[in-house]
């Protein structure tokens, strides 16, 4: 940026977010998705400083830890680190449903929950902005809205391809966001309840997109176990019917094995179950479990997916089931 007398710089500052306020406006977004906040992500994903013009707007790939920044060196506005939440929940996760933002378009697979995701402006919509205070503003912006919902059905559709198929031992299939731990997740309902609950009726899944993507909450209150919003679930939750056990599983890629701690939260947020609960930590390869041996709880099962057929047992004092304390 060339050199500019702070004055001018500040009235530069302000006009370009005025612009990027009203661009929100003018695409339907309102409150909280058009203010001050709002306007600087959009002007971050645009790299757009208060001197470029609108049609050198460009989409980077950004974080919002590298939206913060960019504001902060670009604009002089600092948000402290607690507000990353503000600005992904109140600006970005808005512009991504409404089509106007990617989320991921690097790799799909991603999880949400990552801390490698990035967003960026979907490409119509860059050619849009890039006209922005030109004669074609007006046209090209009703073209747009024109065009809008094929726009957010074609990304939809995109999402719903990349999705993981799951089948239950029901029969019924769900299927789950892709990427992370929900590969491995696939695995234990698929393999792991085939061989070691067969039969077995899945009451819960989580998933980094809906926490409470398959929850049977009536079925749990039958088994005297009800589920506060804010609680910590395991992974999966299995009933095994035929031998009354409620299995808990905890799907381990990168961290979260049952250790001594989560066996006690997992027995208090199950407190009063009248199945006796069974504690199963997940992985996908011995490789991955050898980094995590030292912190598996005591009275815990372990499987891993590559070797499905085999379950290893933290006591040995009887194969798969509830110890009694």
């Amino acid at each position: 940026m060339a050199k500019t007398k702070p004055s001018n710089l500040t009235k530069a500052r302000a006009r370009k977010l005025g612009e990027a306020m009203d661009v929100l406006q003018s695409l339907g977004f309102a409150g909280r998705q058009a203010n001050q906040a709002a306007g600087y992500t959009l002007l971050a994903l645009l790299n757009l400083d208060p001197l470029t013009p609108w049609s050198r707007a460009a989409a980077p790939t950004l974080g919002i830890t590298h939206i913060i920044a960019f504001i902060a060196r670009t604009y002089a506005v600092r948000y402290a680190p607690n507000t990353r939440e503000t600005i992904r929940d109140e600006a970005v996760k808005f512009f991504v449903a409404s089509g106007m933002v990617v989320r991921n378009p690097d790799d799909p697979r991603r999880p949400v929950n990552s801390g490698k995701t990035v967003y960026q402006i979907e490409p119509k919509a860059l050619a849009l902005f890039q006209t922005f205070g030109s004669p074609d503003w007006t046209r090209n912006l009703n073209n747009y809205h024109s065009m809008r919902n094929s726009i957010l059905e074609t990304l939809q559709r995109q999402r719903r391809m990349e999705r993981i198929a799951v089948v239950l031992p029901s029969g019924k299939t769900v299927s789950i966001s892709p990427g992370g731990q929900n590969p491995l997740i696939k695995s234990i309902i698929e393999q792991f309840c085939t061989g070691f609950a067969p039969g077995g009726t899945v009451v819960y899944i989580g998933d980094a997109e809906n926490k409470f993507l398959h929850l049977d909450a009536e079925y749990l209150k039958q088994l005297n176990v009800v589920i506060p919003a804010p609680a910590k679930m395991p992974d999966v939750v299995v009933h095994d019917t035929r031998r009354n056990w409620l299995l808990l599983i905890e799907a381990v890629t990168s961290a979260g094995p049952v250790d001594a701690k989560r066996r006690n939260e997992l027995k208090l947020l199950f407190t009063g179950c009248t199945a006796s609960l069974v504690f199963v930590t997940a992985f996908s390869t011995r490789d991955t479990m050898r980094n995590f041996l030292t912190q598996i709880s005591w009275e815990t099962e372990v499987w891993v997916a590559e070797a499905p057929d085999h379950l290893i047992h933290f006591n040995g004092e009887r194969f798969l089931g509830p110890y009694e304390d």
